[in-house]
Formats: C-alpha cells, structure tokens, sequence
C-alpha cells in the first residue's frame, strides 16, 4: 500500500521522537508538528490500519518493523538531502530544511543514490 507524503511525515516524526526521549505518544507529535491532537490521532489511526505502528494501552506509539524501515527510509533520504544543500550548495538553515522536506517524498530511488555517492565523494574529497 502507498503511504502519502504526510504519513511519511508522521511516521518520520515518531522515529525522531523515539531517538530523542524513547518514548512517543500523540500528544508529542502534535507538540512536535504544530498539529492538533485529533488531526493526529486520526493520523494515528491510519497508519495503524496499514500496518506502520501500534498504540500500547498507556497511548505509547511503537513503529512496526514495517512503519520503522519506511520512517529510517525517509529520514535517510531527509539527513542526506539536508547535507547536500547546506555542506555542499550552501543553501541557508530555513531553505535546507523546507527544501529538504519537500524534496524527500518526490526523489526516485536512482537519483537519491547517485546524490548519495555524490555527496560522499564530494566530503570525502573535500577533508583531503
């Protein structure tokens, strides 16, 4: 099943939270986001039913193996994205950031992995 850009928002979120303070509930991405609390919760619900998290009875929002690989994916291709244009273009803090989550849902696999080796080699020639 697809996820769209804002489910991959969410679920990038959640592992973010989870890396931070280990513990994720809906009122932390709402907080996080800048979103209402039934925005999320319904959010919550959809990516449930695709099998991306579980809700514990204590509200604690868990990533399935599934829901963890899809928010890594994408927060991968963010961390690269960001390093890219601020290390390498230059581009200010606000416009790598806004930039950097726009373009992350729309780049094809090819072009993530030749910008991958891009980078790479360009830092790596760079501390030469």
């Amino acid at each position: 099943m697809a996820i769209r850009e804002s489910g991959e928002d969410y679920l990038e979120t959640i592992l973010i939270l989870q890396e931070r303070t280990g513990y994720v509930r809906s009122i932390d991405i709402a907080a996080e986001l800048g979103f209402s609390k039934p925005s999320v919760s319904r959010a919550m619900g959809i990516l449930k039913n695709d099998g991306f998290i579980t809700v514990e009875p204590s509200g604690q929002i868990v990533l399935t193996k599934r829901g963890y690989l899809r928010a890594r994916e994408v927060y991968d291709r963010h961390l690269l994205i960001t390093r890219f244009l601020s290390e390498i273009l230059g581009v200010s803090d606000k416009n790598t950031d806004e930039d950097a989550c726009k373009i992350e849902h729309v780049i094809s696999s090819e072009t993530y992995e030749k910008l991958n080796i891009f980078v790479s080699d360009y830092l790596n020639d760079d501390k030469k």
